[in-house]
């Protein structure tokens, strides 16, 4: 006697379409196919399995590369319940040359940061504008600008993943900060007074910095860290290294390696 049970109807599958994103890293799944690390507008990072795009005569071959924006379409049969979806089709969809020599490494820091502190499927938009927009600033000339354009992309990560203190104010006592007194920031305690010998900012410095980052404009982030360049890498680098968990990066290890060359 057949069963009187209604079936369940089958899940829609997971489609997106046309979607902006970026190649932050791309791994060998077979002797003809990839599985790339994306990071999209809309979806945040997500996996793709690009099947084909190793033989000679694939069209993906040219399109699937780092630092170049691409319009990507991929499907999976349930968006939760898939790992890795799989790469419909990808076109390259304009921007800057593609970054070469010292910019080339430098790009592949900022993708290692996304890789390592963004959660999957975690959508940010204004961090993948922000990342689209400090891309052409990595091959400047000009070291300064190169530096800002680090330092910027830093803080917006961090404030946009929800680990950065409010910056213009003593994180635990909640006070207003001193314009000329020398402040840390800490991966546990936020905002506080430096110790001596420790690395330190402004409160000025913080301040104007606090007021860049809620402006939303990626330049005035940029012309804010120009200003205080080398007192802010030395804040920022524990306070990364904090939240990643380690005390290198590979792509930080491989430019001391070819320094001491």
């Amino acid at each position: 006697m057949a069963s009187s049970r209604p079936r369940s109807a089958p899940r829609p599958g997971f489609r997106v379409a046309a979607e902006p994103a970026y190649v932050l890293h791309r791994y060998d799944w077979s002797e003809s196919s990839l599985i790339l690390d994306l990071f999209t507008r809309a979806h945040g990072r997500v996996a793709v399995v690009a099947k084909g795009a190793k033989r000679p005569y694939s069209q993906l071959r040219a399109v699937l590369l780092p630092f170049q924006r691409v319009s990507a379409s991929f499907s999976s049969r349930e968006e939760g319940g898939a790992e890795v979806h799989t790469l419909k089709a990808a076109e390259w969809a304009g921007g800057t040359a593609m970054l070469t020599g010292a910019a080339l490494l430098t790009g592949f820091y900022l993708n290692e940061l996304l890789m390592k502190l963004l959660a999957r499927a975690d959508a940010h938009p204004r961090l993948f504008d922000a990342y689209a927009a400090t891309l052409p600033g990595l091959a400047a000339d000009d070291e300064t600008v190169v530096q800002a354009a680090l330092r910027a992309f830093e803080l917006t990560l961090l404030r946009e993943i929800g680990v950065l203190p409010e910056l213009g104010l003593v994180t635990l006592t909640v006070e207003p900060l001193q314009p000329g007194a020398a402040y840390a920031l800490h991966g546990e305690a936020g905002v506080r007074l430096a110790r001596a010998g420790e690395p330190a900012l402004r409160g000025a410095t913080l301040m104007a910095l606090d007021a860049a980052l809620d402006s939303g404009s990626l330049e005035a982030m940029q012309q804010a860290c120009a200003a205080s360049l080398p007192e802010l890498k030395s804040v920022l680098r524990p306070l990364l290294h904090y939240h990643l968990g380690t005390p290198v990066l590979r792509t930080r290890q491989l430019m001391m390696e070819l320094q001491q060359k």
